[in-house]
């Protein structure tokens, strides 16, 4: 087994920033200290710099099988461990979809020949496959995914007996986005009666609106607190939405846990009218308001989990109409630096955002050994240098379809080194032809 010291690391875990040595060992930390020697280990100095968890992002779109000419497993994770990103979970609106266990096995088996980060695939529940997911084993995969909203590959679940029987027979986390269908439509419906399909951009949040968001989350935790599931609400993004959420117990207690993503936390509606649909998401980014209760609402953990929801389309996709652009940007590879220049700001800690970065979703899906640096864990570490400048352009932009919503943005960080289990994938703008990750494993 190779060995690794890392030295003069500045370390952010479970809220805590330290200088140590690190001794990695084959796939995991061997050991923690002040002043670690090894005559058999590889040294690599850090000379200060910070140095992460694996950053763990729970809700990826990498649109292998069937979407591969708008990215692909190997690609965008490979986007992913150069912005600090070791672990991901992908979700099952592909083509085909991933809604039966043999589907489910097909990805897991794309990913163990190409994937370059550690991974894990949500099981797609639908009106129709009750009996399949009641055969899924616990351990499988990272959890059951449901569209309580249309969105790109439509797997609408929208027939209410199925979804309670859905909620009453797993015990796995369940993956919900939340838009209420009935208020989209009819809001389109006046939009497309004065526009066509060319409606301006700056309608997506009316149209997609607050209130769409608020019927759908509250009710799919009103049937969540009826079945006893396990609920986990992605991309929350309204502020009235914040208040269905507590903060009153420890993330392990709750049974309702909600993720925010990158661009809620960073554009609003102000910012159609220079980006165009490159920012059109569903859920819709909404007003300065509803930023700012999302930021109160992480900050004071009602909001558990901060993700990407990378979603890559290519630039012709988006460049449509607003009715046939699809909705999703790629993000997984500038998230960590989006942060990081929040943390400059003064919006968040570094230890606030390693906690809803790495350590939260470890806690949300049960993950073995993973999301900290302690002992014994795997050795998926990031290297940052708080002091680089990194400005995004389409000369270093990493994903298959070629843009970035954050194009001529100049982060004040960078990413220097990502090791996934113990192994130096990323290097300083290098990958390593070898690939080292693993099948998530879980502790349930």
């Amino acid at each position: 087994m190779s060995k690794t010291i890392l030295k003069n690391a500045k370390v952010v875990n479970e809220n805590t920033i330290f200088e140590t040595d690190l001794l990695l060992d084959g796939d995991y930390i061997a050991r923690i200290d002040a002043d670690i020697s090894d005559a058999n280990a590889h040294v690599i100095d850090l000379k200060g710099d910070l140095l992460l968890p694996g950053i763990i992002d729970d809700q990826v779109h990498f649109r292998e099988p069937g979407l591969t000419h708008k990215g692909t497993i190997a690609t965008e994770s490979r986007a992913a461990i150069a912005g600090g990103i070791t672990t991901f979970m992908e979700q099952p609106n592909t083509n085909p979809q991933t809604t039966t266990i043999a589907k489910l096995e097909e990805k897991f088996a794309i990913a163990a020949n190409s994937s370059f980060a550690n991974y894990s695939f949500k099981f797609g529940g639908t009106n129709d496959n009750l009996e399949e997911l009641k055969r899924l084993d616990k351990n499988a995969c990272s959890g059951v995914k449901l569209f309580l909203g249309s969105s790109t590959g439509n797997m609408l679940v929208d027939d209410e007996a199925v979804l309670e029987k859905i909620f009453s027979n797993t015990e796995m986390v369940i993956s919900a986005h939340c838009e209420d269908e009935t208020t989209i439509r009819a809001n389109m419906a006046i939009y497309q009666e004065q526009y066509g399909d060319d409606i301006p951009i700056q309608f997506h949040p009316i149209i997609r609106s607050a209130e769409a968001c608020y019927l759908s989350s509250s009710k799919a935790i009103a049937l969540a607190k009826k079945t006893g599931a396990r609920l986990h609400v992605f991309h929350v993004s309204t502020g009235k939405e914040t208040d269905l959420f507590i903060n009153s117990i420890p993330l392990e207690e709750k049974k309702i846990t909600a993720e925010v993503c990158i661009h809620h936390l960073w554009f609003t509606d102000e910012d159609y009218a220079e980006k165009g649909t490159l920012i059109k998401w569903n859920p819709a980014v909404k007003t300065k308001e509803d930023k700012d209760r999302l930021w109160e609402a992480l900050l004071d953990d009602r909001i558990d989990v901060i993700a990407t929801d990378h979603a890559p389309h290519t630039l012709e996709e988006k460049n449509n109409p607003y009715t046939k652009a699809p909705s999703g940007g790629p993000l997984v590879q500038h998230a960590l630096q989006a942060m990081l220049e929040k943390e400059k700001e003064g919006k968040i800690s570094l230890e606030k955002m390693v906690e809803k970065m790495c350590h939260n979703p470890a806690k949300l899906f049960d993950l073995d050994r993973r999301g900290y640096i302690r002992e014994g864990y795997f050795a998926d570490l990031v290297q940052v240098n708080r002091n680089a400048k990194t400005e995004v352009n389409r000369t270093n932009i990493l994903y298959k379809c070629g843009w970035s919503p954050f194009e001529g943005v100049t982060f004040g960080s960078k990413v220097v080194r990502t090791f996934v289990n113990g192994h130096l994938a990323y290097d300083q703008g290098s990958f390593s032809e070898k690939k080292n990750a693993r099948r998530l494993t879980f502790n349930r």
